[in-house]
């Protein structure tokens, strides 16, 4: 046993060159991931890039804000209910049927006479963009050897930094030279080749099923409520309303939590998911409160650089992407790190996140303008440099069989942090005048209060990290207890 496990210890402290890595027998799992995660990350910026053109064909300006809170609230919600697919059924089936609802989703949108039938569409490629990241994130944690985990999600971080820049030209290539409708159309072609390359394609993940009681129809639409309630305070913004909606949104969420936590081997997150007191819940609490931290420069970045310092909407709009530049490039960068480094590129990284909003307070409001691209790709190098280090050491400090449970949990925890700050910011604003500001000045006032208001939830962030980069992994702890041992 001993051999066995200094055997282990060396190869996950072995550098693993960008060479080994895409000429491995798991190259053609990495091209299905990256795929999968591209459909939902292109999403977000080829439907704002089309929304001008959708919106004067089929009308329905007052719903244009569903079309991405609908996305979101779907994509939550098959994001919790991934992990226990896969537990269920392994990977294929529940992959190439999320591939196949994105897909069904583009055709409903591309076919749309009304804004409604769009908004319905846009519900069915929330389903299957949520269900494809997540399960995207089981695959990573359960079929790559841990030694090559920071090389796949390096390789799926690249995928997303680009479509940063190919979103938009392709949704404004579409609408230039032929259709929106086409455009939804060309997604909906690579989501069914998807489907079928997976279902293709043998099953690599273990199967719990004997394990598992039923399907959680309740708390999942008792998730889904939450979600919506929160998210309706942020797309609607009303003092009052907005408040009343976040409370029982947050309520709604607190109680699917309790339920969840007393389902047993049912449950969709992992037990107690927000312990700080624990590697997992630690984590989890982390990757929340930086989420509700950053979404201040995407959901309100955009109009408050305009309206401060006149820039163009092509500038403001590769502002905002160099967050997603940033997270590429630092995670492609940091991506042959050890594991012995773990801990180091958490706590690295998570400060740089926890910088960058800091930042946003003086350089939105002041300028110049160049500062806030600065803090932008601080923000994308901090996430990127320690978000593959907290999917492989949250996975590696977890109970074995709820390794599947934390892998699809990180990225939904994360996309749930972004509902619940886009509602809190919206309460911010609105109370701080955004939707009555006129001039320069006071539109600084309304970009100050809005980023101090990110700035307890950095600071959150960082605390409750603690525990994360502090206990030690049993990988870790292993070589020490055998010195101990052999000078005994």
């Amino acid at each position: 046993m001993a051999k066995h496990a200094d055997t282990s210890d060396a190869a996950t402290e072995t550098f693993v060159s960008w060479k080994e890595f895409l000429s491995s027998a798991n190259a053609p799992s990495i091209a299905l991931v990256c795929l999968a995660v591209w459909l939902h990350a292109a999403d977000a910026l080829i439907v704002a890039t089309m929304l001008p053109s959708i919106v004067a064909d089929i009308g329905g300006a007052g719903l244009v804000g569903w079309s991405f809170s609908l996305y979101e609230i779907a994509s939550v919600v098959a994001g919790a209910a991934s992990a226990l697919l896969t537990m269920r059924f392994g990977l294929r089936l529940p992959m190439s049927l999320a591939a196949a609802l994105f897909g069904l989703g583009c055709l409903l949108s591309a076919a749309a006479p009304t804004m409604p039938v769009m908004l319905f569409g846009r519900i069915f490629q929330g389903l299957g963009g949520g269900g494809l990241v997540a399960i995207s994130f089981v695959a990573m944690g359960v079929i790559f050897p841990r030694r090559y985990a920071a090389r796949a999600m390096a390789a799926v971080s690249t995928f997303w930094g680009v479509s940063a820049f190919l979103g938009p030209l392709i949704g404004g290539f579409f609408v230039e030279f032929s259709t929106w409708r086409w455009g939804f159309g060309f997604f909906a072609f690579q989501a069914f080749g998807l489907a079928a390359w997976i279902a293709m394609r043998p099953d690599q993940a273990a199967r719990q099923s004997s394990q598992i009681a039923g399907f959680p129809f309740r708390r999942l639409g008792l998730l889904c409520v939450a979600v919506f309630l929160v998210s309706y305070g942020g797309v609607e913004i009303a003092l009052i309303q907005t408040s009343i909606c976040v409370v029982l949104g947050l309520t709604c969420l607190l109680f699917f939590l309790w339920l969840d936590n007393q389902a047993g081997s049912d449950r969709l997150l992992p037990n107690l998911p927000f312990n700080i007191t624990k590697p997992v819940g630690s984590a989890f609490a982390m990757i929340l409160s930086l989420s509700i931290a950053t979404i201040a420069i995407t959901a309100f970045g955009p109009l408050l650089i305009t309206a401060i310092h006149d820039a163009s909407a092509l500038t403001t709009g590769y502002i905002i992407a160099c967050s997603s530049i940033g997270w590429s490039v630092a995670s492609v960068l940091v991506s042959g790190s050890p594991e012995r480094l773990d801990r180091l590129m958490i706590a690295i990284g998570m400060g740089l996140v926890a910088a960058s909003v800091v930042g946003f307070v003086f350089a939105v409001p002041s300028g110049p303008i160049w500062w806030i691209a600065i803090f932008a790709l601080i923000e994308g190098a901090g996430f990127g440099t320690a978000w593959t280090f907290i999917l492989r050491r949250t996975t590696a400090l977890a109970d074995p069989s709820e390794v599947q449970r934390v892998s699809g949990a990180i990225p939904t925890v994360h996309r749930l942090g972004y509902a619940l700050g886009a509602a809190y910011i919206g309460i911010v604003a609105n109370a701080s005048g955004f939707a009555t500001m006129q001039t320069p000045s006071e539109a600084a006032e309304v970009a100050r209060w809005i980023f101090l208001a990110c700035v307890p939830f950095a600071v959150l962030g960082l605390f409750a990290m603690i525990t994360l980069v502090t206990e030690r992994s049993p990988q870790a702890a292993a070589p020490t207890v055998r010195r101990m041992r052999s000078l005994l």
